[in-house]
């Protein structure tokens, strides 16, 4: 390795090529790298989706649901089942544990499945597929007229030319129901003619038809017999005839019905756009596509489109890329001025010429990083881009110390060559430690499970690719650069700054640290006192007493706002919709008065996308809010003013105003048990406790009461008639339901053909009273002669999970102050536990945000003893003393005092982001003990004393510590200092990394002095129990014993002859 760092330094010229060529190999990685909102994950989802016509959710739980949940027990890698019935329909999703696992898992569901036996005659076939994961890059919403057919078809004009470039492969349409040609027929004119809603929907099937009559073979060719009947539009049906008497009297579709196309009747799916009828077009991009190639090219699109159109226009409701543009621009400015700030203070303390080459690891160890990234499935995304914010500050450290020591020996005397190489060599194994111990640390995020592991996976793998490449730029290029630099001229002269910050630093050396570190080694455990006294009172002090609030995921803020409405089921589309205007106004409203207070003229709101759907009493509001940057209020201040200003809204089960959260709502708690009426008042009792805190809002159920169900009942003359209840329903069902008939393919647009009853006829309770049914023997009776009714309402859906029914009662946080572990804590230890208390039968899951960090945290529980243990090996390689390695780990909680403390002072939770920075100040606190007690035993070489070695430590690694500290500070305080939005949730890691630094520094230079004097006794008591030796205190230092050992197998291979010339 000397030979090898001697060649870089005398041919300085190679280092300049390996420098240049990782530069433009870098840059053409970094240029081919494709970018995302998120990192590309897996999908880890199995749906099975069942459709079971004219069936209660009860009917899909017991005949479907629960034979398919059943068959699913013993699935392998299956890691959650839950599954959710209504009317008609139910689907199963399945979680699958790990995302390489999900193709198989996908087979062994479906062989599950096609081994059940049997289902309810009349159900379609299961649907199973691997729900692919959507990355949703641009959404429009094209308005402008009012007419939804010509904004449907314009649509999928639109969508037919996006998806002629390559760059675009998934679009999904949405604002508009399904096409349907129904066939209305009034009751009275089918009582008058004898007629059933049965014989007309025959006539139709048995009429509109295609099909073949066979084939004539002549003597020179073969002909087909082929009967083209079929119509595919409403007014081509009217001449179906449905019955022809023998006295010529034709009966046609149109005299007993009413023909017409429509929008589905049971969907009422519609968009608007600022109050206009709108089309959503959502613009996903693949793992293979890059989000900022397609927003590029959807935005040209829309420009054109609206410069040739006069009256439709499309407008933009979110785009991606704009927040993913404002993470690549903080990362930029920060890592620009914190580059400058970096170059400043080590020109102030080093050399301007030694700081140029040591800032210039940063440029050249990301150039390293994007050489490989694409390779490790790295895109460009908002965590890969927090990986690089983070891992800046760790990068100029070994440079400093490698620069630093080749600069000390050669203000020592040395030469220029000898002091690169020396000066190299001496920290380097440290160095190298040091890296991979952090490394280690960050290797964890591959073996955490969740999807804490599944997302920070990127910001790992960026980070350790990073620090590979500082450590390669640090070996080699670095030292060539240097041990070339004029710095290292007898001719140069420091200039008067540099002299004077020189002077400043060795003064601040010599008359503070220089006492302190003199009393700290004359009475270690008055200052070691101090020090853990530091440590009670302001960890288990501030944290554990509350002055400092932790949360697991923290508040990440966002650029709109969704507001939920769910009203009671059953409630008519109109009225929803009126409820929806009256928010929309409202938000209007609440734009207006923030307006009044800004000097400029940008509003707040910039947009708001409606919707109604998928039943006719849920709908919502999509609320795109100014760019955080120029916002300048919190999107929760926006939500808490709009949800003060809706009040109480009539008729809601369920109203929330949500901000943007990438893992889900901040309070979960799932209740299980199979009596819903034990459910019902468990769940009533938690949301009212739920209700009375202050710290969380929008407090809602998944227990959403059902439809009015008009329960029928047959009556004894039922029976007396002929009757029987499948037959009755049966002519009900094809009145008030109505009958498929058909689906005609018209277009891209599958359409169905319904015959039922006008709506006229099926309008009021009345209307079936009134309904005539028909014999077996053609008489008609009236309803209300074999039935009775009764109303009671019903259930709108089931969910259910762990194979029971659940009920989810979920929350938000009121604001980002507001800390979501402790109110899950509170939860879990005091309320439920007196709620479960008063429903034996009743259990509880925590799921959301919950479930998440329960996995996170039991899988981090599992690894992070290995990867302890692996940084602690990797210490004890470097040194080949246990001792020292205890030493050097027995700084790292010492690191949550600064940490504490620094959030304690800028009212910041500590979260997930703050653990993330804790993880890089380990690997800055490593690297720096390493270089201390590496320095500690080249000085007990020497021949100095166990305490002259400890002085010299400290006084000598004073500087490069100082500048560690200074540099980290210095190139994080522009993001620590930023106001933005987009910068607040990094605000905490880089809490964690300089508040702790500024605590680790006084650490390193006082705690483990004190460790070394202290393991010194150590090392002779060890020696005297293994070996009966009681050594001197040099002696047993393992840097001497090891010197002692080289010395003597150097004697043992020594050959005569070696002998006779000595």
């Amino acid at each position: 390795m000397r030979q090898v760092i001697k060649f870089f330094v005398q041919h300085h010229i190679v280092g300049d090529l390996l420098m240049f060529a990782i530069l433009v190999s870098g840059f053409v990685g970094m240029s081919s790298l494709r970018s995302n909102f998120f990192p590309e994950v897996d999908s880890k989802i199995v749906v099975i989706q069942v459709v079971y016509p004219g069936s209660s959710p009860e009917e899909i739980e017991k005949g479907i649901v629960a034979k398919i949940e059943e068959n699913l027990q013993g699935v392998a890698n299956i890691d959650l089942v839950t599954s959710t019935c209504i009317e008609n329909a139910g689907s199963i999703v399945v979680e699958v544990k790990q995302s390489n696992k999900t193709d198989q898992a996908l087979q062994d569901v479906k062989n599950a499945v096609d081994r059940i036996a049997s289902f309810p005659v009349g159900m379609e076939p299961p649907i199973i597929f691997k729900q692919d994961p959507e990355n949703v890059a641009i959404v429009l919403a094209v308005s402008g007229v009012e007419d939804l057919y010509l904004l449907k078809k314009t649509a999928r004009k639109i969508e037919e030319d996006l998806r002629s470039s390559n760059n675009i492969s998934q679009i999904l349409l949405s604002g508009f129901p399904e096409e349907e040609i129904e066939i209305s027929v009034r009751d009275d004119r089918l009582s008058e003619l004898g007629i059933t809603v049965a014989q007309v929907a025959q006539a139709v099937r048995n009429t509109n038809i295609e099909t073949t009559g066979g084939r004539i073979k002549t003597d020179k060719e073969e002909l087909i017999v082929r009967g083209r009947f079929k119509n595919y539009s409403a007014e081509d049906l009217n001449d179906i005839v449905v019955r022809a008497d023998r006295d010529g009297r034709i009966i046609r579709l149109s005299d007993v019905a009413e023909v017409r196309n429509r929008w589905a009747d049971n969907d009422p799916t519609r968009n608007w756009y600022n109050g206009n009828p709108s089309v959503s077009i959502t613009v996903n991009s693949l793992n293979s596509e890059s989000i900022l190639d397609v927003t590029e090219y959807v935005r040209a699109y829309v420009k054109a489109f609206n410069d040739r159109e006069d009256v439709l226009e499309i407008n933009i409701v979110r785009d991606q890329s704009v927040v993913l543009n404002q993470r690549i621009d903080l990362l930029v400015n920060n890592g620009i001025i914190g580059f400058l700030l970096v170059l400043l203070f080590l020109a102030l303390f080093l050399n301007l010429r030694l700081a140029f080459w040591v800032a210039l690891a940063i440029p050249v160890s990301f150039a390293g990083m994007f050489m490989f990234a694409d390779m490790a499935g790295i895109t460009i995304n908002v965590v890969s881009l927090f990986g690089m914010i983070l891992v800046i500050g760790i990068l100029v450290d070994d440079g400093i110390v490698i620069a630093e020591n080749i600069y000390r020996k050669y203000e020592r005397g040395y030469s220029r060559m000898d002091a690169t190489v020396e000066g190299t060599m001496e920290v380097l194994p440290a160095v190298f430690s040091a890296i991979v111990t952090t490394v280690i640390a960050f290797s964890a995020f591959f073996y955490i499970e969740g999807k804490l592991g599944d997302i920070f996976q990127d910001m790992a793998t960026v980070i350790i690719l990073t620090l590979i490449f500082s450590l390669i730029e640090g070996a080699f290029i670095l030292p060539a650069h240097v041990g070339n630099s004029k710095a290292l001229r007898r001719e140069f002269k420091p200039n008067k700054l540099e002299r004077g910050m020189r002077k400043f630093l060795n003064g601040f050396r010599d008359k503070l640290y220089a006492p302190v570190l003199k009393f700290t080694l004359d009475k270690p455990w008055i200052s070691f006192s101090v020090i853990v006294s530091i440590f009670l009172i302001s960890v288990p002090g501030l944290i554990g007493g509350g002055f400092v609030r932790t949360t697991f995921f923290p508040f990440i803020e966002g650029d709109f706002l969704t507001v939920n409405l769910n009203m009671q089921s059953g409630t008519r589309e109109d009225i929803t919709l009126e409820q929806l205007n009256r928010i929309e106004a409202a938000v209007w409203e609440v734009n207006e008065e923030f307006n009044a207070d800004r000097t400029d003229s940008l509003e707040i709101v910039l947009a708001i996308d409606k919707k109604i759907g998928p039943a006719s009493h849920t709908g919502s509001l999509y609320v795109q809010l100014l760019d955080g940057e120029n916002r300048g209020v919190m999107s929760t201040d926006v939500s808490a003013r709009i949800r003060e200003k809706v009040g109480v809204v009539y008729g809601a089960e369920n109203l929330n105003f949500t901000a943007f959260s990438p893992f889900g709502r901040a309070v979960s708690v799932s209740l299980l048990g199979n009596d819903l009426e034990t459910l019902e008042a468990a769940t009533r009792e938690l949301k009212s406790e739920m209700n009375k805190r202050d710290d969380i809002k929008d407090v809602t159920d998944s227990n959403q009461a059902g439809l009015q169900e008009i329960s029928v009942t047959l009556l004894p003359r039922a029976y007396q008639l002929g009757f029987n209840e499948q037959e009755l329903l049966a002519q009900i069902r094809q009145a008030f339901f109505g009958q498929e008939v058909q689906r005609l393919q018209r277009g891209r647009d599958e359409v169905r053909v319904w015959v039922r009853l006008d709506e006229r006829d099926r309008a009021s309770i009345g209307s079936l009273e009134d309904f005539r049914l028909r014999t077996v023997n053609g008489d008609e009776i009236p309803f209300t002669e074999v039935c009775k009714i009764n109303v009671e309402r019903g259930v709108t859906a089931i969910n259910r999970i762990y194979g029971q029914r659940e009920v989810k009662v979920s929350a938000d946080l009121s604001g980002p102050k507001a800390s979501a572990t402790d109110i899950n804590d509170e939860l879990k230890e005091v309320i439920i536990p007196q709620i479960l208390a008063r429903y034996p039968s009743v259990t509880v899951s925590y799921e959301g945000q919950n479930r998440e960090v329960t996995k996170s945290q039991n899988s981090i529980k599992k690894v992070m003893p290995l990867i302890f243990a692996l940084m602690f090996f990797v210490i004890v390689l470097t040194f080949r003393s246990p001792l020292q390695g205890m030493a050097v780990f027995g700084l790292i909680p010492f690191g949550l005092v600064g940490i504490s403390i620094g959030h304690w002072l800028l009212d910041a939770q500590i979260s997930l982001f703050s653990v993330l920075g804790m993880l890089a100040l380990i690997g800055i606190l490593v690297n720096d003990a390493l270089v201390f007690v590496a320095a500690y035993n080249s000085y007990l070489k020497d021949g100095m004393t166990v305490r002259e070695a400890i002085w010299e430590s400290g006084m000598n690694r004073f500087r490069p510590i100082i500048l560690t500290s200074v540099t980290t500070v210095a190139g994080l305080a522009p993001l620590m200092l930023n106001k933005s939005f987009q910068a607040q949730f990094l605000i905490p890691m880089a809490i964690s990394v300089a508040f702790g630094l500024l605590f680790v520094t006084v650490i390193i230079l006082i705690l483990l002095p004190i460790y070394l004097q202290w393991i010194n006794p150590l090392h002779r008591t060890w020696i005297w129990i293994s070996d009966g030796r009681w050594l001197k205190s040099l002696d047993a230092e393992p840097a001497i014993r090891e010197q002692h050992l080289n010395a003597e197998l150097e004697s043992e291979n020594s050959t005569p002859l070696d002998f006779i010339e000595k």
